[in-house]
């Protein structure tokens, strides 16, 4: 590791699970910023964090602060994490990474510029399952990929002044819930050459339920479903010619999977053991990408230009559902 100085741009639940996981980790959490003294002094107190920031803008001009987590809601991430990499800080930003593909290329360009990470924050890439499951599908043990899907379906506040159903905030199950099982197949599959979607949406016009069929090289198919008004099973599969992968609930957290044969013989049975929710992971793949001098995070599970385009898959989405953010009109 490289020892990176770590600060948290926001106060949240998000953050407040990351920040335990960097201290489960013995990572250096140094930093803390909010919009207010007292939230930030609060949650600082919370995590023995040593240094509590008023305002965004302190955080990010820190000289003692190397890196930057955003964990403020969607519509934030884009301006929140280029302050912190106009400050000469990398960034970690919250998934989605931020509401649309324009916005996603503009801090691509600018970590480049600067030569600093910029890294999506979609932390099952690096949990220990999936680095396991990667293993698997590059030793060709399935055999050709043929399908793959996957949902995130929750019972969420129905509130429509809640995050999750305000379109000023982000509000939807695609990018808040979707986002999961959509980066899950780009990881399997890579890019769709085909998109399908459909949706539900609400009185405030955001999207409760989302499902889309989409098709990949060699026609393989995906689909996937997510649902911020009622839980479902949020389990995944891989479907190959010559086995394939079961990941029970919930997928995109530690969990178990299974490999099996077209015979129904269980091949590999995979169960995780992880210390606290699995953030840190995230956080060690950012420090090695920085220690080895690879700013553009090209060794990452998922490098910028993959969240680039996974936002522009989501864009495509949008467009066929009929959910547009206030910010983008």
């Amino acid at each position: 590791m490289t020892g990176l100085r770590w600060g948290i741009l926001a106060t949240g639940g998000i953050a407040a699970a990351f920040a335990s996981d960097l201290r489960t980790a013995g990572l250096d959490l140094v930093a803390v910023g909010s919009r207010s003294q007292e939230s930030a002094d609060a949650f600082a107190a919370r995590f023995d964090i040593p240094r509590a920031h008023g305002s965004y803008e302190a955080l990010a001009a820190d000289p003692e602060v190397d890196i930057i987590y955003v964990a403020t809601p969607h519509p934030m991430h884009h301006a929140d994490a280029r302050l912190a990499l106009e400050h000469g800080k990398h960034a970690l930003v919250e998934k989605a990474f931020t509401v649309n593909r324009a916005e996603a290329e503009d801090l691509q360009a600018l970590a480049a510029e600067k030569g600093l990470l910029v890294m999506e924050a979609m932390w099952t890439r690096y949990l220990p399952h999936m680095v396991r499951i990667r293993e698997i599908l590059a030793a060709g043990t399935l055999g050709e990929i043929r399908t793959v899907f996957a949902d995130h379906t929750q019972k969420l506040p129905t509130d429509p002044a809640h995050r999750l159903n305000a379109l000023e905030l982000g509000g939807g199950a695609l990018l808040d819930l979707g986002i999961y099982p959509v980066s899950f197949i780009w990881d399997v599959l890579g890019a769709p050459e085909s998109i399908q979607a459909t949706a539900r949406l609400i009185e405030t016009g955001a999207d409760a339920e989302v499902a889309t069929l989409m098709t990949h090289a060699g026609g393989a198919v995906s689909t996937s479903v997510s649902s911020s008004r009622a839980a479902g099973p949020n389990t995944a599969a891989i479907v190959g010619t010559d086995a394939r992968i079961e990941i029970d609930r919930i997928f995109y957290a530690p969990t178990t999977f299974r490999v099996i044969a077209p015979d129904g013989t269980v091949i590999e049975e995979y169960v995780s053991q992880v210390e606290g929710r699995g953030m840190q992971y995230q956080a060690f793949a950012a420090e090695d990408a920085v220690a080895h001098g690879e700013p553009a995070g090209s060794i990452l599970a998922l490098p910028v230009a993959e969240s680039v385009a996974i936002m522009g898959t989501l864009d495509e989405i949008r467009r066929q559902i009929g959910v547009t953010y206030p910010s983008e009109r």
